[in-house]
Order: structure tokens, then sequence, then C-alpha cells
């Protein structure tokens, strides 16, 4: 797959691991195996570990858990990556129960960057700096440490230690944050509660925006727009047929397509010389309650934030779209259609024509197959003034099947005659 890219950085992912060291004989309560990604593939030179990973059993995770690693743009003179100034020690397994020594060390990351993970070392060996990279503190946000993986309790060891994976925080709109599958670790059993505890990688949610349809004349339908679409990262879309791994490997990329389309659905000639008003009925929010059923399927909030929702092998995050692109600034969202009512003041001798905009939105992925339900969204009510001498013979335009309107609320809009629009 194509590095996902943030400023100066580049973020890739591994399937391959080392092990390091587990804790059978210890005669802890608890399982865990220390592994170390492996970036020796081609398409991963040059990519650089952020952290060892810690499972909390003994099954072998080649092929079957995925991690983050990362690069520079710059390969000569690249900043976002920085080898760490040392390693302070966090436990090493040390008593009368020891088989094979193990420790556990933090990065002490330079100044102006941090470390996103701990690391092991061969018995109670420090490790080399280049081990992994720190990173530079603008492409992370602060995370913390989230569900226990494991403690030592009951090893026979020394010291206390327990391990944890990492919570991402809320993700700004257009945005995705990702914890990269290192683990956050303290020397006690208590969950860390400094700020921060750990980091997770900032990703740009990459947003392809063309122009909006031309208005329609009249009673002619405009065309369908050119797609806009948000290119979503494997790891934020849940997938039914493919398991993280055959994402990474098939579907990298999947991409949510918005198509608009301006739908004429109401005309009044006004042919007197006095002003008059008409009423008209529109739709306004989602057609029908299939965002619920997005999610449910692949675990997307169109209208909000949402997190990991995938099986254990994939990576926890946090993104959200645009409310331009899902219309979120709206007084009426997803999931709860109304119907709206026009009162609309038309002059004397003029013609007037109403429209409302449809947006689909479809997620596709890589090879163009489709997932999950198709959405559909009414917006805003717009009018057309024009003159008598605009005429264009009316032609009979029949409106797309809307939910039954037992199900919508009626609400009334106001008209502005200066600017032609509604105001819902």
């Amino acid at each position: 797959m194509e590095p996902l890219k943030y400023k100066d950085l580049l973020i890739s992912f591994t399937t391959e691991f080392t092990q390091l060291w587990n804790d059978k004989g210890t005669r802890a309560k608890q399982a865990v195996t220390f592994w170390r990604p492996s970036t020796s593939a081609d398409h991963l030179t040059p990519f650089y570990s952020l952290g060892d990973v810690a499972v909390g059993d003994y099954q072998n995770i080649n092929q079957h858990k995925i991690v983050a690693v990362v690069s520079e743009v710059d390969k000569d003179n690249g900043t976002a990556l920085r080898m760490p100034d040392d390693f302070e020690l966090v436990w090493k397994h040390s008593g009368p129960r020891v088989t094979t020594a193990c420790s556990v060390w933090r990065p002490i990351a330079p100044n102006g960057y941090v470390a996103m993970g701990l690391v092991c070392g061969v018995g109670n060996d420090k490790p080399p700096r280049s081990t992994l990279r720190c990173i530079r503190a603008d492409l992370v946000v602060e995370s913390q440490a989230d569900a226990l993986i494991w403690n030592d309790k009951g090893s026979g060891a020394l010291t206390s230690f327990s391990a944890w994976t990492v919570a991402p925080p809320l993700a700004s709109p257009g945005e995705a944050v990702l914890a990269p599958g290192t683990f956050a670790g303290a020397g006690s059993y208590t969950k860390p509660r400094l700020q921060p505890t750990a980091y997770a990688l900032r990703i740009a949610l990459t947003l392809h925006y063309p122009a909006l349809p031309p208005e329609p004349a009249h009673w002619r339908p405009g065309p369908e727009s050119a797609p806009s679409a948000y290119e979503l990262p494997w790891f934020t879309v849940k997938d039914a047929v493919l398991s993280p791994v055959e994402q990474l490997q098939s579907s990298p990329i999947y991409r949510l397509e918005r198509t608009d389309r301006h739908a004429l659905f109401a005309s009044e000639r006004n042919e007197t010389d006095s002003s008059k008003i008409v009423n008209w009925q529109s739709p306004k929010g989602e057609s029908y309650n299939y965002s619920l059923q997005l999610k449910t399927l692949t675990g997307i909030e169109i209208s909000g934030e949402w997190a990991a929702n995938t099986p254990a092998s994939a990576l926890n995050f946090s993104a959200r779209l645009d409310s331009e692109f899902t219309h979120g600034s709206s007084t009426h969202g997803w999931g709860n259609m109304t119907i709206v009512e026009v009162i609309v003041y038309v002059p004397a001798n003029q013609y007037v024509d109403a429209y409302i905009t449809k947006s689909n939105y479809t997620l596709l992925r890589k090879d163009g197959s489709q997932s999950g339900p198709e959405l559909g969204y009414f917006s805003e009510v717009k009018l057309h003034f024009h003159e008598p001498a605009e005429q264009v013979p009316a032609q009979t335009v029949e409106p797309e099947a809307l939910p039954p309107a037992a199900e919508t609320t009626l609400e009334v809009a106001t008209h502005d005659v200066s600017d032609n629009t509604l105001v819902p």
C-alpha cells in the first residue's frame, strides 16, 4: 500500500514480528508475550518501529496483528523522526523464578520529540538507540492508558509492572488519530494517570471536493455533480467480508463518495397584478434511516466521531468527517426526516420555481465494490424567481418516493424576498 502522509511523516503498517519474551514458567497470574515489529520487508525500507508490542497470550501474532511503522518524507534531511537520547529502566524480571531475564525500558526523547511506546531489553541490557524512533511533537496528540494487557502479579519479580493499551482522544473534523499498537507501562499495578501517559498519530483524512452541480433553470432538472469523496484508511472501516489484515492488503483505502443533484418539486405562476402567498411542503434531513445501518455494518458515524469497533488484530483510533461534507451543521440531521412547510411570497407578474438538493453517499472498496447501504439526505430548499418572458413550458416532474409522512414532523419555514432563499 501507499504510505499515509501527515505533513513530513509517512505512516505504513507491518504484520511481521519477532518474539522477544513471554512469561511462561514465572507463575504470573496472566499471560504475556512481548514482540518487536519487523520492517525487513522491501516496501518498508526505510521504516522504523515506534515501540514494542505486548499481547496478553502466547499465540503467534505474525500475519494476524497490525501495528504502525513510520518513515520520513525527506529521507536525507527530514526532521519528523529522531533516535532516543537514552532509555530509563521501568521494570526487570529479577527474582527466584527467573528462567529468562527480561527488562522494559522507556525511551528518553530529544527536546521537541516524544516516544510512542516502551521497548524490551535483551535480558537486563539497555536496548540500542536504533531500536526505535521518536516523533516530532506536532505530529502526534496526547493520549492515555486504556485497558490492562498484563501485570506481573505472581511472577516472583522483585518489582511491580503493568502494561496497558493506548486510547486516542476525540478526533477533530477531517482527521483521524491512531494509536500505533505500542503499549504504555508503569512500575506499579495502577493505571498511569499523569497526562500525557501516551501519544497517538495524527492523520488528515483526504477530501476531494469538486464544485456543486449547476442550479437548474425553471423545470429542467439539473445534472448530477461529480462525486466528492473522503479517502478513509482501512483501519477506520469495519468490513463485513474482509478481516483487518485482508483490508490492509486488498483495500487499504476506502472512498466515501457524495453526489449531489438538484430536484425541482414545485412552481408557481403569478400572472396577476397583485402579490400572492403559496404554500409547499418539502422533505428535509435523511431519507430513510440507513445511517444507523451504515454505522452498524461499517462502524462509520456519518455525523460525528467514531472509534475502533473491530477485532483485536486492528488498531485503536478515532475519526471524524467534516460537517460541510455531511450536512452536519444542518438543523435537522441524520436519522431525522421532517416535512417543512415552505411559505413563499410571490410578487405580481413573477414566476417562482422551488427545488431541493439531494445528496447520496456510497462507501466503496478499492475494487469499486460497495460496502454498507447507500445514504440519502435532503438539504436546503432554494427558490428561483423569474419574469414571464423567461417562461419555459412546464413539465410533469414526479418527486422520488419519500418515507411515510407519519414518520416526520411539520415545521414552518420563513422566506426572505430580498435574497430569494429560504431560512429553515
